[in-house]
């Protein structure tokens, strides 16, 4: 087990360098980087990239005309495109390994700071997501399993693929239309009132749990269904099988057949699977979810530092999300042995 446990942890290390290598690689490429970007705003020219038209009037663009080469190396030290990109990604690989993520071009904070100021709304998705998900899908799949082939078990089966086909940006749209427009039982917005800090505590928590009721309702709906099946087909192979019978045959009733015995060998591919989703739910982003109902996460943060070429914030929380799903990938593998002993990784 410890020699498997420090070959994966090796086999992290050229993971995270050829991740972050591509990601370097593919920037060096794409145009409107930081640097043509404050060239553009400083010769008068809009923010819109390079297909905008000059502020000037008519003519084609005329390059970086109005700066000085002094100027514009001036403009390339200051986002520290003045060295040769393979000096600016060893020094980059340097500070991610002593967690330094850097600092954003735009924002003027360290991007480990913007990831702690937009955790509290990605761990108020994630979480509750993360619980609902798991504690509604996993009964509901016993309870399928126990009745499989029965009308329960199709009209389920029948609601939660409808569930599952509807994308959760339209059925927030929806849910904004109805209950945040028509009706006016849910606020259109944010993840708490403006007044928030007046209220006591009570009114503190049912004023976010009516804030955040539509967005985890649009994101837990689609959620249901892989959850839900998997139970279900791990239950019926587990009821499937020879013990089962043999159990049945020395007297014991149906009840302690599924919750002895089949309960926990069914339950291996879903308890296995735990870990990595729980630690995900901390760092659960959804950009169309969060534009959608107004909330500054992390998902909205990942898409402003791409559409801006914020390279640190884009490269930063590249290693930090991978890191992290490296990590509890491995933990979920040794789960494994944890649930069923007969699991040898040898």
């Amino acid at each position: 087990m410890l020699s498997y446990i420090l070959k994966r942890i090796l086999l992290m290390v050229p993971t995270l360098l050829g991740v972050l290598l591509l990601t370097f690689v593919v920037i060096q490429f794409v145009p409107g980087g930081p640097v043509e970007q404050l060239v553009s705003q400083l010769q008068g020219r809009s923010s819109g990239g390079e297909g905008a038209a000059p502020s000037s009037g008519a003519g084609d663009y005329r390059g970086r005309q109005g700066l000085s080469p002094k100027q514009i190396q001036e403009i390339k030290e200051l986002y520290g495109f003045d060295k040769p990109a393979h000096e600016r990604f060893v020094k980059m690989l340097w500070s991610f390994a002593r967690f330094d993520l850097g600092q954003s071009f735009y924002q003027r904070k360290a991007v480990s700071d913007l990831v702690r100021e937009k955790l509290p709304v990605s761990i108020s998705l994630g979480l509750w997501t993360f619980f609902i998900s798991y504690l509604v899908a996993v009964p509901l799949g016993v309870a399928k399993a126990v009745r499989a082939g029965s009308r329960f078990d199709l009209v389920t089966t029948l609601l939660v693929l409808v569930g599952y086909a509807i994308p959760g940006f339209v059925l927030g749209v929806a849910l904004l239309v109805i209950f945040g427009g028509q009706l006016q039982w849910f606020p259109l917005r944010g993840l708490t009132s403006a007044n928030w800090a007046d209220l006591s505590l009570w009114g503190k928590v049912t004023d976010y749990l009516w804030h955040i009721a539509l967005p985890i309702t649009s994101m837990v709906l689609g959620s249901f269904a892989v959850t839900t099946m998997l139970t279900k087909n791990a239950f019926l192979e587990e009821i499937r099988k020879q013990y089962v019978l043999t159990a049945r045959a020395k007297g014991l009733s149906d009840r302690q057949v599924l919750w002895k015995h089949v309960f926990r060998n069914a339950l291996i591919p879903i308890i296995t699977g735990f870990p990595a989703a729980f630690i995900g739910a901390f760092f659960t982003g959804s950009l169309l979810i969060e534009t959608l109902f107004s909330l500054d996460g992390l998902g909205l943060l990942s898409y402003e530092s791409v559409i801006r070429r914020d390279y640190p914030v884009v490269l930063g929380t590249l290693y930090l999300f991978t890191l992290i799903g490296l990590v509890t990938k491995l933990v979920s593998d040794l789960c494994y042995v944890w649930v069923d002993p007969r699991v040898k990784f040898d």
